[in-house]
This record gives C-alpha cells, structure tokens and sequence, in this order.
C-alpha cells in the first residue's frame, strides 16, 4: 500500500464440502486472513505468488520464500494457503487450519505427555533472514539441538572466537559481507573437526566448493535430519524447505 490504505485481519471459522480450486481437504477450518486495500496483483503475479525465490521486491529486499514456507507447514498441518487479489483490488492472504475433532473440554485434567527427546548438542545457526531462520531453528530443536543463532558469518565467527563449541554448523549462504562458503573456509581452518552444513538455492551454488554438502531451500525436517546426518567434518550441503 505505497499510498497508505486499510490492513485488517480476521479470523473466522470455514468449512469445505468438496475438493475445489483452492485444493483444500474436505472438513472444517479456521481460516485466518490478512486483506489490504493496496495495488493488487497481477495474473501471472498471483500464479506465482508462493512459488519458491519468487518476488517483486528487487535483489538484495527478500528471498521470495516467506509465503513459499507458510504454505508448505500449513499443508504439513492438513491445510493450506490461500490468495485473492486482482490489480487495484487489493489482496487477501488467508491461512486454512484444520479444527480437530474432539472438542477440548475445560473440566477435563490436563494430560502429561513425556516427549524424550536426545540432546545432541549447540547447532549454530547463522541466516540473515528472520522468518527463514526462526523455522530452521525450529526444526533444529525438534531435532534434539540446542540452537544458537546468528543473523551474519561475522556474528558467528564471533561467537566461536568468544568461546562457544557447537556440534554443528547451518549457515546461509548468500548473505551480506562473508558468504556461508567463506565462512566454512574459514572453519574448515579454526575448527576442522566441525561438521558445516550450507543451505542455499540452486541459482546460488556459485562459490561453494565442490566437495562442501548443500541443502537446498526450501527443506523439510526430514531432509535437515538427512544431510545433518551425512555432513562430514567441515563440509557444505544443497537447500528445499516446506
């Protein structure tokens, strides 16, 4: 909305009888929905819209995997992502949750369920974008890491140089100043035992080394698990996330 205008945001329950074009399940949902009054989008820009590295924004102002990332762990979820727009209509985001069967009853006790899960140690995350690396981080921790995060190679360096010892290492690759494959020269050289994994696009390849693992955004939890597993010592992995 370059010229200001009206955001709201709603929340209201849904359900859907039969498979449309949205290609939500059939069942019942909350849908949650973010509508502005802003310049709208176009056809082919609607089409697009959560497909991966895909935006509007120019180099160097987003990775295009935001909505891309939402919609894959809402459908994760049983749900989905959904957009409306049209050029000088506006848009609206709406984000499809499943309501569970059982009802939650308030006099019933709660119930204790013990999740063990095996600690395996600091992964260091470093990524430059919020949103990516809270769901990396997250992911990390489901996996039984204790994660330290970094918004840069340089932040991260620092912290190694201040004392920390991760078991592992998840960086970026493109960033601003040193990239995710200088920074795993530069570990390779400090820590060569550390196991270094880099995450990036297949248009961002350029500069790692041939023998260092990538992950290729977007990813799924299994894959994470997958290439943490296989990363050798100070070695980078290709990135897809969900």
């Amino acid at each position: 909305m370059p010229d200001g205008g009206e955001l709201r945001i709603s929340a209201r329950r849904e359900s859907v009888a039969a498979l449309d074009d949205r290609a939500l399940p059939r069942g019942h949902y909350v849908r949650l929905s973010v509508s502005d009054t802003g310049v709208g989008m176009d056809a082919d820009t609607l089409r697009r819209a959560i497909e991966p590295f895909f935006s509007t924004k120019g180099v160097g102002k987003g990775t295009g995997l935001g909505l891309s990332m939402v919609h894959g762990l809402a459908a994760q979820l049983g749900g989905g992502l959904t957009i409306e727009s049209a050029p000088g209509a506006g848009t609206t985001i709406s984000l499809w949750l499943p309501i569970s069967a059982p009802a939650a009853l308030d006099d019933e006790p709660p119930i204790e369920v013990t999740h063990v899960v095996k600690r395996l140690g600091i992964a260091l995350l470093i990524d430059d974008e919020d949103l990516v690396r809270m769901s990396t981080a997250d992911m990390l921790a489901d996996l039984g890491y204790d994660v330290v995060e970094a918004s840069s190679a340089e932040e991260g360096l620092r912290l190694i140089h201040n004392g920390l010892e991760p078991a592992v290492l998840v960086s970026d690759h493109l960033m601003p100043g040193m990239s995710g494959a200088q920074l795993a020269r530069e570990i390779r050289r400090l820590r060569p035992g550390l196991p270094v994994l880099i995450v990036s696009g297949y248009a961002e390849e350029e500069g790692i080394d041939p023998d260092i693992p990538r992950l290729t955004k977007p990813f799924r939890n299994a894959e994470l698990a997958a290439s943490l597993a296989s990363a050798p010592a100070s070695v980078v992995l290709p990135a897809t996330a969900a």
